[in-house]
């Protein structure tokens, strides 16, 4: 492996972990205990234009967590849902909450993976944490894949 001084190491190797959760436990402000589960959790490292990106997918009982980073933060937190109506074609709303409003390629990735997501039945949202240097459509595109390859629904 090259760890030269302003050179991202290579992976060579794709990195998996999976692991699973159960219950997680949370008291509210007022004492009481709140249980989240989450059904299973998945990492996975990969090498997109030449910066590392961390992808970490996690199922909820009642939405998707899929976060990419290549800057070890959370960067920009989008949200993408379903749209309940009676027309005969599905309908999604992707809406930004914290970060770059003015980066389109970033909603069309949430679009993509809630399109997905909904055609294999479930209705859960998704939320969606794209921390990344590049956002070229080369990287997005690879977050995409990897993200669908070893989907949790």
């Amino acid at each position: 492996m090259n760890m030269g001084s302003s050179s991202v190491p290579d992976f060579p190797v794709p990195h998996r972990k999976l692991s699973l959760e159960i219950k997680i436990l949370l008291p509210d402000y007022l004492g009481r205990i709140s249980v989240i589960t989450t059904e299973l959790s998945f990492q996975r490292l990969l090498s997109t234009a030449g910066n590392k990106t961390e992808v970490v997918v996690s199922s909820y009982d009642d939405y998707f967590l899929v976060i990419a980073t290549q800057i070890g933060t959370m960067g920009t937190i989008l949200h993408a849902r379903k749209e309940e109506g009676m027309s005969i074609n599905p309908t999604f709303s992707v809406s930004v909450i914290f970060g770059k409003r003015d980066e389109p390629m970033l909603v069309a990735c949430a679009r993509q993976l809630i399109e997905h997501i909904s055609c294999s039945a479930s209705s859960r949202p998704l939320v969606l944490s794209l921390g990344l240097k590049d956002h070229s459509t080369e990287t997005l595109k690879a977050i995409v894949s990897a993200v669908i390859e070893n989907r949790l629904w």
